[in-house]
């Protein structure tokens, strides 16, 4: 038992060791497909997707630089955040959000980046004025790029009524929109999902007369299209930390 404890705790060194590497070569290919697409690498913000990292290996990374992480649930990033509240990150909530854990997400997170339900917002802008925070928080809307019931997100359809009645919400910033479109092994088939986004922000621009300019977009396996396509935001994980740890 011993030897196989040893080895469970060599791999968890080893991994955590190919961290501050694995943001260099992200970086790079950022770099590189910023250059592709004739636009600056400043304009493209990562985000470390951390969820089922433990809170270890998210202090390694933000020693590396990183400094905006996601996750993907409420109550575990309630369990990591006290080994982590002298960080001076930015945390993203990028998970489907339960309405009943609207309050929590509020308080805890900088930005809920998986809007798609005017009720939720309601919600969240009701939590923001009971906790007294005078900061708005800022929310991505969701959408569903593809025509898959099963999926979270609003529909293309209805992105712009949900976009009109958020921004009626006083504690609310809606700073743009995401996506999470079908996993492809060809990047290139994921084009049109990530251009469908863009197209749609736009398009709302013009009709609420309000600049959305985050496009969030984007994975470890075709980031780089994601940004030929606009995309300001990319979420990152396997590329940083290494495929999730099992339970």
């Amino acid at each position: 038992m011993r030897i196989g404890s040893a080895n469970v705790e060599m791999e968890e060194v080893t991994d955590q060791a190919q961290i501050r590497p694995g943001i260099l070569r992200v970086r790079e290919r950022i770099a590189i497909a910023a250059r592709k697409a004739g636009r600056q690498t400043e304009e493209i913000t990562l985000i470390g997707i951390s969820k089922a990292q433990p809170a270890e290996a998210i202090r390694v990374a933000y020693e590396a630089g990183l400094r905006h992480f996601g996750e993907n649930r409420v109550q575990e990033w309630e369990g990591k955040r006290a080994a982590l509240g002298d960080l001076e990150a930015r945390w993203h909530l990028v998970g489907h959000l339960q309405s009943n854990k609207a309050a929590r997400a509020a308080a805890l997170f900088h930005s809920v980046d998986s809007l798609d339900d005017f009720a939720l917002a309601q919600r969240l802008d009701r939590a923001r004025d009971e906790q007294n925070v005078e900061r708005k928080l800022r929310v991505l809307l969701e959408v569903r790029v593809e025509k898959e019931e099963s999926k979270s997100g609003v529909k293309v359809e209805e992105a712009a009524a949900l976009a009109v009645m958020v921004l009626a919400l006083s504690h609310l910033e809606v700073a743009g929109l995401m996506c999470i479109p079908p996993f492809l092994e060809d990047a290139e088939k994921v084009r049109p999902y990530f251009r469908r986004l863009r197209e749609l922000r736009d398009s709302l621009t013009r009709k609420i007369g309000r600049e959305l300019s985050v496009l969030s977009m984007g994975m470890s396996h075709d980031f780089e299209v994601a940004i030929e396509e606009g995309a300001t935001e990319v979420r990152v994980g396997t590329a940083i930390f290494g495929n999730r740890a099992a339970k």
